[in-house]
């Protein structure tokens, strides 16, 4: 108790300060001295200088450096087994980048991608800077349409049928895998519906399976023999389900419906565009296609065939208007569908003549009856791509048509030699 006693009145012979011990005038002025010194010395050494240009080089390299790493490198994910991994690329593939910075290079599979469209969507998804594997079974594809790329490492080409499935790690996927012209599907109806359904199935499991954005090429046939006009997106179509064309149709009908319950149920991230009648280089020669018919008739001297009375109307988009409407629907937010088309509308009268303008003055008609189910009236309303997309058409038949015409030339010069 004494102790205590004595501690408890140390305590109050020795109160504890309440405020923070102040410097000395000598000392402040000492502290004031030392820092104009160093400021001095910054200064007179241009020290500040170097200081800052570091610091901007530090903080350029620290935001660069994302986009110098290789696009290959891969990393594994947690909803993918092990022993599969993804690119690095695929994590960042819905990234923003600052301005003035390029997006990473992107991995991304074209099926189809041997074809007439297909292999200028190539071209340019090449030319961007991406890598490419194509997927094609040769079908209506040709490797001519691609061995440009053939040196080109990031290049790779697959012999395959999108009927079966096939595992691959893509950040997006462009599903063209399909004939499109009335020749070819009615070649094999079956097998032209199986890949509609079976190859889009098995697509849209592997943009599931990887987190990939998936674009499938619908067509305008969907719409069928329309009884509106313009066609707009929200126009159900007038189709045969029972008819010889049925299997192109009802098949891509089935393959958007496919997309969107794969979107609604699986969150798959898809995109769905509706292409027109296209035409340009590369195009088959014989694919039963008008604009095609009309060009490789003409270059041969023969009489260009019109089916029916010839006053049918289609409208025609040069193949470079259509690989721009693509890629703007897989890099939008949008996922359609879409229609992707020329609005410029021609008869089949009208476009004769200027086939013949193009090729040969003196070259003339030949009637034959109309084919099953051939739409009188094909025209898009572009009106949802141009507010959405900010795409439109630039090119007009008459300043495309000399490009194909070049082509087929020497195509069939190179056949007949």
């Amino acid at each position: 108790m004494k102790q205590l006693h004595k501690l408890s009145s140390l305590g109050q012979q020795q109160p504890i300060p309440t405020h923070s011990p102040t410097y000395s005038v000598k000392a402040a002025r000492q502290l004031n001295s030392r820092s104009s010194a160093a400021a001095s010395y910054l200064l007179r050494e241009k020290r500040l200088l170097f200081i800052l240009i570091g610091a901007a080089l530090a903080s350029f390299f620290f935001l660069l450096q994302p986009y110098l790493s290789s696009s290959d490198r891969i990393l594994p994910t947690s909803d993918v087994p092990h022993r599969h991994l993804l690119p690095v690329s695929t994590a960042s593939a819905g990234r923003r980048f600052p301005v003035g910075l390029r997006r990473p290079p992107l991995r991304i599979v074209v099926t189809g991608g041997a074809g007439f469209v297909g292999s200028h969507l190539v071209d340019k998804l090449l030319a961007r800077g991406d890598s490419v594997i194509v997927i094609d079974n040769f079908f209506t594809g040709r490797k001519e349409n691609v061995v440009h790329h053939f040196q080109n490492p990031r290049f790779e080409l697959i012999r395959h049928d999108v009927v079966e499935p096939i595992l691959l790690e893509v950040d997006q996927i462009y599903h063209l895998a399909c004939p499109a012209s009335p020749v070819h599907y009615k070649y094999n109806p079956v097998k032209t519906i199986k890949t509609n359904v079976m190859g889009t199935l098995n697509m849209l499991g592997l943009a599931k399976r990887i987190g990939a954005r998936f674009l499938l090429t619908s067509t305008s046939e969907v719409y069928g023999d329309p009884l509106e006009h313009p066609q707009k997106e929200t126009y159900w179509g007038n189709v045969n389900p029972i008819g010889v064309r049925s299997c192109y149709d009802e098949g891509k009908r089935t393959a958007e419906t496919l997309t969107m319950d794969y979107h609604r149920g699986a969150n798959v991230q898809v995109r769905i565009a509706r292409i027109f009648n296209t035409y340009g280089p590369r195009m088959c020669i014989d694919d039963g296609r008008v604009v095609s018919n009309f060009v490789a008739q003409a270059l041969r001297r023969k009489p260009l065939t019109v089916y029916g009375d010839g006053k049918q109307t289609r409208s025609f988009q040069y193949v470079s208007d259509l690989v721009d409407g693509l890629v703007a629907l897989m890099e939008s937010e949008h996922i359609g569908p879409f229609n992707l088309g020329n609005p410029g509308e021609f008869t089949m009268l009208e476009l004769a003549e200027v086939v013949k303008e193009t090729i040969d003055s003196t070259a003339t008609i030949e009637f034959k009856p109309n084919t099953a189910d051939d739409p009188h009236m094909r025209k898009p309303d572009i009106t949802k791509a141009k507010e959405l997309l900010n795409w439109e058409p630039k090119i007009s038949l008459r300043e495309g048509l000399p490009r194909m015409v070049t082509d087929f030339r020497q195509r069939i010069l190179d056949a007949q030699s």
